[in-house]
């Protein structure tokens, strides 16, 4: 097409001027199965996108999460900051948190004037999650991070330093959060071995049996090797030769 399309290649619209198309060379018939292919990938991987989004809020109901409960925070997001974040016990406080994810300033000294600046560490992938998070609860004038972000701002404070004041009490708040996931996490986990522990001990034994596990000859004797076969300890061993 003369000038091109817009940048968003949308399917349907792209369709209709496809069809429009009559080739009059072998040039313009090459590029107009190179358009349809281009179509067909676009098509592809669009459906994917819908069945890994559909997957991943599934997983993120499943994990029992409740940081989509911050305004701004939906699965796709809660999937990439769970998946970033692992094990938030390894974080002690919310100011190590916050510097893994590049939402602590950085302390600058020069001729006795000390100031702070965007750190540029940490991992980038979580930090521009709770940008969008950010930004997401900026733009809605019901929100508390736009209370937040407004007061910063009536404190003198530049768009852009609001913004980054902000982030940071959003990665406090993920923080707050995840530890709390954790938390009951652990306490469902210990709470479930109870259970299971408490009916083993009331299960009856059969008469002639003990509580005792009986050991058994050890048939996995290197880690890693595959068991062996009963007939391997019935087998007659045949007497080694030594060697000429």
């Amino acid at each position: 097409m003369p000038g091109g399309i817009r940048q968003e290649i949308v399917v349907k619209q792209a369709e209709q001027i496809l069809v429009g198309i009559v080739p009059t060379s072998a040039t313009q018939r090459q590029r107009l199965d190179l358009a349809y292919d281009t179509l067909s990938e676009i098509v592809m991987l669009d459906d994917r996108a819908k069945r890994n989004r559909v997957r991943i809020t599934e997983e993120v109901i499943a994990s029992g999460s409740s940081i989509t409960e911050i305004f701004g925070v939906g699965p796709i997001l809660a999937a990439m900051i769970i998946g970033y974040t692992g094990d938030v016990n390894r974080f002690p406080t919310a100011g190590h948190y916050a510097a893994y994810n590049g939402t602590a300033p950085v302390e600058f000294s020069s001729s006795g004037r000390t100031v702070h600046r965007p750190s540029r560490r940490g991992n980038r992938t979580l930090n521009h999650a709770l940008h969008i998070v950010a930004v997401t609860q900026i733009r809605h004038a019901h929100s508390d991070g736009r209370a937040y972000y407004d007061r910063k701002l009536a404190e003198g404070k530049t768009p852009r330093e609001a913004r980054r004041a902000l982030k940071r009490q959003i990665s406090d708040r993920v923080f707050k959060q995840l530890r709390l996931d954790a938390g009951n996490k652990k306490a469902r986990e210990d709470n479930q071995g109870t259970t299971l522990t408490s009916s083993a001990a009331g299960k009856p034994l059969a008469p002639g049996t003990s509580d005792q596990v009986t050991p058994g000859p050890n048939t996995n004797p290197k880690p890693g090797r595959p068991p062996l076969s009963r007939a391997y300890f019935h087998a007659p061993q045949q007497p080694r030769r030594r060697p000429s």
